[in-house]
């Protein structure tokens, strides 16, 4: 178990180094991670075991999946900041209230602080909260939270992400609202509106956005002032946006300007 535990905070690198660089050599990753090449072997053939990359001699290829890797396995780089933008998040919501969650690493930690705070796990009123995702993972972590009601979206769940996504999803959504949506994006900006990689997550998530009362993205600083492929709504149905001090400024300015309400936590690493 505890070789198991050593071993997670060095997948996290070594998965975000396939997914910026599509391939890697064992000496590439003994220099950037300090470790042995028996080490770096024995990973390669576990990545390779999973599907997640394939073997070649001397190094790893990314696989089709590497590009966006299942949220179990993405990197924890900015582990603090995202704990910190999920504890302000959390805080936004009161006992009683229906919150929304997409998918993705922001979002599951947003979730995971919600149901460990004690005025929630603790409540005499059961449910304390009700919680809607499209998220797998995020439906079996809140599922065994007796405070927590949680129901989950159905449709084609995305392997990369855990994302379930399609008309059942969107269909079933249409019958609920939702107090507060938290949700997590691949890029935001003022003129462009918050966007996502993917046609099919964008549709789902601008479901969840049209039968929210309030609208919370949160997001590292590295996707604010970005655009991605497709969008999932416009800037002014954003209520707030919580980040970190490494958005770009400008950026930040922008969307305020719009309406945003903008929290920076934490302090600036740079």
């Amino acid at each position: 178990m505890a070789a198991t535990h050593d071993r997670a905070p060095r997948w996290s690198q070594l998965l975000q180094l396939l997914a910026e660089r599509g391939r890697l050599s064992v000496a590439e990753v003994c220099k950037e991670l300090g470790v042995s090449e028996a080490t770096v072997r024995r990973d390669f053939n576990e990545l390779a075991a999973q599907q997640l990359a394939t073997r070649t001699h001397g190094g790893v290829l990314a696989t089709a999946v590497a590009y966006d890797l299942p949220a179990r396995y993405k990197s924890a780089s900015q582990d603090g900041a995202k704990q910190q933008i999920a504890v302000a998040a959390a805080d936004l919501v009161e006992p009683g209230m229906v919150v929304g969650f997409n998918g993705g690493t922001t979002t599951s930690a947003v979730a995971r602080q919600l149901a460990s705070r004690p005025e929630i796990a603790a409540s005499g009123s059961l449910p304390a909260v009700t919680v809607v995702t499209n998220a797998l993972n995020i439906a079996t972590e809140m599922v065994l939270r007796p405070a927590v009601r949680c129901i989950g979206l159905g449709g084609v769940a995305r392997s990369e992400s855990y994302e379930q996504t399609g008309p059942i999803a969107i269909a079933a959504l249409s019958q609920l609202w939702l107090d507060l949506l938290v949700i997590g994006v691949d890029g935001l900006s003022a003129s462009t509106g918050a966007t996502c990689r993917h046609d099919d997550e964008a549709s789902i998530n601008a479901a969840m956005v049209g039968r929210a009362e309030r609208v919370v993205v949160v997001s590292t600083g590295d996707k604010v002032g970005r655009t991605t492929f497709a969008r999932i709504c416009e800037s002014p149905a954003i209520d707030t946006l919580i980040t970190d001090p490494t958005a770009s400024p400008a950026a930040l300015a922008a969307l305020r300007e719009v309406g945003v309400r903008v929290t920076v936590v934490g302090d600036d690493p740079r």
